[in-house]
C-alpha cells in the first residue's frame, strides 16, 4: 500500500471514528457538524476518492447569467482582495447559491494546479458533492466557516485550507459564497475578517445597483463611521418607504431581518422626513447630520443623497474615501469629467497592459479609491500617476509629487505638513505650505512610499483617515480633499511581515495595486524609444537598422530612465545625422545577466546542450540573443533534473511560480510534470 492510499485510510478512519462514537457535535463546530451530515445525510464515504464534478458548458452560461449583478459588484472587489492577500498560490472564488463557481480570480499557475481538483469555474463544491470544504459547509452552516487542510472530508483536499463567508442580497437572502482557498493555514482569523469586509463592500455595491432609483441614506451612532463599511445603509424609495438595507442598518436599529423593516416609512425609523434628510444633507455639504431614532432618544448621524439615476440631482456626490464625506460638486448641469478623463484621451500608451491599467485607473480614481502603483525604479510611474491624474476629477488640480527616498527623514515632515514662521531653526521667515495642502483639490503623488519613516506613516495614515493637515509648529487644522496615488519597486507585503511598513497604511493605500511592466517588457518599447528620441533630439533624431536594433535588445535595467540618458548622449554624439551604433558606447559591451549558477553538466545531458543551442522554427515569437541564452541555460538544468521543476526551482533559488512564468516566457514547455 503507497504512502498516499495510507493516509488516505488514516485520514478516514479517524472521520469515522469521531462520527461514529455517538457524541454529538457541539454548535461551534462546524467542521464535525458537517462530517456528521456527509457521513448520515449525503452517504458519502471518505476513504474512497472523490470525483470533481462540473456543470454543462450552458447550465454555467445560466448560472452566470442569474448572478450577473452579484458578479459584477463581486469582481472588482475581488481582484482588490487577491491583490491585498500577495499569495501566488491562493485563489479568491466566488460560488452561486448551490456552491457552483461562477468567478474565481488566482494565478494562472495555481489555477492550473488546482482545475483538476475542481477548483474553476463550473466547478461544484456543495456540502452534499464534494464533502466538507469552506464553499459547501459555508452554504449549509449559513455562515463564516474556515476549513483546514485535514478538516476537509475527502483526503484529496487536505493539501488547501478554505475560508468561506455568505453574502447576502438587499433582501436578506445568501446571494452567493465568497471564498479563498490557498496551500497555507496561517492567519485564517484574519482572513475571516478580510473575506467580510470584502463581503460588506459587495453587498452595498448591489443596494446601489439593484435600487438605482431610490434615495441611499448613510447613518451611523458615530459620525466617523459614516461612509465606512460600519456604516448602516438604507435605500428608500420617493415616498419614503424602505425598500432594503444592510446588515449593520438592521444591526443598528435593533432589527432582526429585512420583514421588520421593508415598507417601513422613514418616520417609523427617524424622527425626521426624507425631503427633511435631503434638504438638511445638501445644506451641510453631504456632512452627516444628526437626527434621533423614532420612539427613543438614541442619537444617529445621517446623510441623505438623491438617487443615482436622477440625472437632475442638485449635487452629485463622489463617494470619498472611509472616514470622510464624498466631494459635493455643484451639478448645474450634469457634472462633467475634463476632457482628459474620457476614454483615450490624454495617453499616449500603447502596451496592451498599460492600456488596461490605465483604464481600470479611470474607473475607480472617479470614486477617490488611492492608487498603488508597483514597478521597477526608472519604469515611469509617474508618468503613469500623471496620466492618471489627467483623467481623473481632479485634473484641475495641481499634481504634487513627493519622492520620498530622496528627501532626508529630518525634512520629509516639513516638506509634506508644511509648518508656520520659525517653527525650527532654518525655517522660511513666513512659514509653508506643505505637500498635502498643495495638492488640495488635485492629485498627490508619494513615490517610494516604502522608504517613509514609520512614525511619519502614523501622522499620514491620520491625514487620510481624518483629511485635515496640522503643519508643523501650529494647532490649526486645514481640511483637504486629494486624490491619493501612491507607487514603490519594493514588495510592501513583505515589509509589513517584517515590521518595517504599517499594516493599517498599506490597506490604507492599497485600494487598487496595479504593476506597471519594465521597459525590457513592453510591447510597445519600438515606439516609446522614437517618442523619448524626438524629445532629447527636439525631433530631429533617427535610428539607423543597427542601432535600433542594439536598442530593442537591450535589458534596460534603469528602465525609461536609462532610455532617456542614452538617447540624450546618442543625439548629442551624432548632432543631427542619424544614430549608429557607434553613437551608443555605453550599450556596445554589456553582458547577458547572469540567470543562475550552472551546474556540472552530466554526460547524458550534453546532447541535450548541443540541441539547445539551436532554437526551434516554430517559437511563436523571436528571441533576442539574452533570452535565447536564458532559453539555453533553463533547457540544460531540466535535463540535469530530469525535468523535475521542484528541484530545478531549488537549484535556482526561486519559487516554483517564478520558475513557470520564466519558462512560459521562454515558449518552454513542461510536458514532464513534476
Amino acid at each position: 500500500m503507497t504512502l498516499t492510499m495510507r493516509d488516505a485510510h488514516r485520514h478516514a478512519d479517524r472521520i469515522l471514528e469521531l462520527v461514529r462514537s455517538g457524541v454529538e457535535p457541539q454548535a461551534n463546530d462546524p467542521v464535525a457538524q458537517s462530517w456528521s451530515r456527509c457521513l448520515n445525510e449525503y452517504r458519502l464515504d471518505p476513504a474512497r476518492p472523490c470525483e470533481p464534478s462540473f456543470v454543462a458548458r450552458v447550465e454555467l452560461e445560466e448560472r452566470r447569467a442569474r448572478r450577473a449583478d452579484v458578479i459584477a459588484c463581486a469582481r472588482y472587489e475581488m481582484t482588490t482582495l487577491y491583490q491585498q492577500l500577495g499569495d501566488a498560490e491562493a485563489a479568491v472564488v466566488l460560488t452561486d447559491t448551490d456552491g457552483v463557481i461562477v468567478h474565481m480570480v488566482s494565478s494562472p499557475e495555481f489555477a492550473a494546479e488546482v482545475g483538476p481538483l475542481g477548483l474553476r469555474v463550473g466547478g461544484t463544491w456543495s456540502e452534499a458533492a464534494m464533502g466538507t470544504n469552506g464553499m459547501g459547509t459555508c452554504l449549509a452552516a449559513g455562515g463564516p466557516v474556515s476549513v483546514r487542510k485535514e478538516d476537509h472530508f475527502f483526503n484529496e483536499f487536505t493539501q488547501l485550507t478554505c475560508s468561506a463567508v455568505p453574502v447576502y442580497d438587499p433582501s436578506g437572502e445568501i446571494a452567493a459564497v465568497l471564498d479563498v482557498t490557498s496551500r497555507s493555514s496561517l492567519m485564517q482569523q484574519h482572513l475571516l475578517v478580510l473575506l467580510g469586509m470584502t463581503a460588506r463592500m459587495i453587498e452595498n455595491r448591489l443596494i446601489d445597483a439593484r435600487y438605482r432609483n431610490a434615495h441611499p441614506l448613510h447613518f451611523h451612532s458615530r459620525p466617523e463611521f459614516v461612509y465606512t463599511l460600519h456604516e448602516g445603509k438604507l435605500a428608500v424609495g420617493d415616498d419614503g418607504r424602505i425598500l432594503a438595507a444592510n446588515r449593520s442598518a438592521l444591526f443598528q436599529l435593533g432589527l432582526q431581518s429585512m420583514e421588520d423593516i421593508r415598507s417601513r416609512r422613514i418616520e417609523d425609523l427617524f424622527q425626521t422626513s426624507l425631503e427633511d434628510m435631503l434638504q438638511r444633507s445638501t445644506s451641510a455639504s453631504f456632512h452627516p447630520v444628526v437626527t434621533y431614532r423614532a420612539n427613543a432618544a438614541l442619537r444617529f448621524f445621517a446623510v441623505a443623497r438623491r438617487p443615482a439615476s436622477d440625472a437632475k440631482a442638485p449635487l452629485l456626490a463622489v463617494p470619498a474615501m472611509p472616514g470622510t464625506p464624498p466631494l459635493a460638486v455643484p451639478a448645474k448641469a450634469p457634472p462633467r469629467l475634463p476632457a482628459a478623463a474620457k476614454p483615450g484621451a490624454g495617453t499616449t500608451f500603447k502596451d496592451a497592459r498599460l492600456v488596461a491599467h490605465l483604464d481600470t485607473a479611470r474607473r475607480v480614481i472617479a470614486r477617490q479609491t488611492p492608487v498603488l502603483l508597483h514597478g521597477e525604479t526608472g519604469a515611469g510611474k509617474e508618468v503613469f500617476a500623471r496620466a492618471v491624474h489627467e483623467a481623473s476629477p481632479h485634473a484641475g488640480g495641481a499634481f504634487v509629487a513627493v519622492n520620498c527616498a530622496s528627501l532626508p527623514e529630518t525634512l520629509i515632515e516639513s516638506e509634506l505638513f508644511g509648518y508656520r514662521a520659525g517653527a525650527f531653526t532654518g525655517a522660511q521667515r513666513t512659514g509653508r505650505r506643505g505637500k498635502i495642502l498643495q495638492a488640495d483639490g488635485g492629485t498627490l503623488f508619494l513615490d517610494e512610499i516604502a522608504d517613509m519613516p514609520l512614525d511619519l506613516q502614523a501622522r499620514l495614515l491620520r491625514v487620510l483617515d481624518e483629511r485635515l493637515v496640522t503643519p508643523l509648529g501650529t494647532e490649526e487644522t486645514h481640511p483637504v480633499d486629494f486624490q491619493l496615488i501612491s507607487a514603490s519597486h519594493q514588495n510592501l507585503p513583505a515589509l509589513v511581515r517584517e515590521g518595517r511598513f504599517r499594516e493599517d497604511l498599506y490597506y490604507r493605500l492599497a485600494g487598487i495595486e496595479l504593476n506597471l511592466p519594465p521597459l525590457r517588457d513592453r510591447a510597445d518599447k519600438r515606439d516609446l524609444i522614437q517618442a523619448v528620441l524626438a524629445a532629447e533630439a527636439g525631433g530631429a533624431g533617427s535610428l539607423s537598422p543597427e542601432a535600433e536594433r542594439l536598442l530593442l535588445d537591450h535589458p534596460w535595467p534603469g528602465n525609461i530612465r536609462q532610455l532617456r540618458h542614452v538617447l540624450r548622449t546618442a543625439a548629442a554624439l551624432a548632432d543631427g545625422k542619424p544614430i549608429t551604433r557607434e553613437h551608443l558606447p555605453s550599450l556596445q559591451h554589456v553582458s547577458a545577466p547572469i540567470a543562475a549558477p550552472v551546474l556540472p553538466v552530466a554526460p547524458a545531458a550534453r546532447v541535450a546542450e548541443s540541441q539547445a543551442a539551436e532554437l526551434p522554427d516554430d517559437l511563436p515569437v523571436k528571441l533576442n540573443p539574452i533570452q535565447a541564452n536564458e532559453r539555453q541555460v533553463l533547457l540544460q538544468l531540466l535535463e540535469q533534473h530530469r525535468w523535475n521543476v521542484s528541484n530545478v526551482a531549488k537549484a535556482l533559488d526561486v519559487s516554483r511560480n517564478t520558475l513557470y512564468r520564466k519558462l512560459h516566457k521562454l515558449h518552454i514547455e513542461v510536458s514532464h510534470p513534476d
